[in-house]
């Protein structure tokens, strides 16, 4: 997505070469209208399954993951980082951040998510693909079915893409970075 890369190479900054920093637009401040296209573009390639549910992890998937699932018309559940005591029934599984260099027990309420449900799961990041393992864990024990994975920025030069190509999913990425470096931001071709 020309627009999106355009945004990286303007707002974004590269930090000891493996993270991009991009609070101006995803991160901590939102573009609404940027989001918007990102929304619509993930729905223009996900149109072709039956989805009816969109799935994230909180916080920064929320904005992409919102207006993909205004573009689908249906609901958007993010999953939580912790455990609420208000949850009382939940799927868990521990999530391994890159970014924060830490490890979550992330959950969802069993009344949100259920064998009835085609997910399309929106990320704003792929590193490792440790957050997509999670999700993957959490929609196995609520006998969910994945139909894809629509990822904002794509780290390629780590593992995660590859890993999710090989369980056989269809990952579209947005922005698909070759490297990161002191020269800067390099997108694959």
């Amino acid at each position: 997505m020309k627009k999106l890369e355009d945004y990286i190479i303007k707002h974004g900054q590269v930090i000891n070469g493996e993270i991009l920093k991009v609070d101006t637009f995803l991160n901590h401040q939102v573009d609404p209208l940027l989001m918007k296209e990102i929304g619509q573009e993930l729905y223009e390639h996900f149109k072709k399954y039956h989805v009816n549910k969109i799935i994230t992890i909180e916080t920064s998937g929320i904005a992409p993951a919102l207006m993909c699932a205004l573009n689908f018309q249906v609901p958007m559940v993010f999953i939580k980082k912790a455990i609420p005591s208000t949850m009382s029934k939940a799927y868990c599984t521990e999530v391994f951040s890159f970014t924060k260099n830490k490890t979550y027990q992330i959950s969802i309420s069993k009344e949100f998510l259920n064998e009835q449900d085609h997910v399309l799961f929106i990320d704003d990041f792929l590193a490792n693909g440790e957050a997509f393992l999670g999700v993957e864990k959490i929609c196995k024990q609520a006998h969910a079915t994945i139909e894809g994975v629509g990822i904002v920025i794509d780290k390629t030069f780590q593992k995660g893409h590859h890993l999710i190509q090989e369980k056989g999913y269809d990952i579209y990425s947005l922005a698909m970075i070759e490297s990161l470096n002191h020269k800067g931001i390099i997108f694959k071709k």
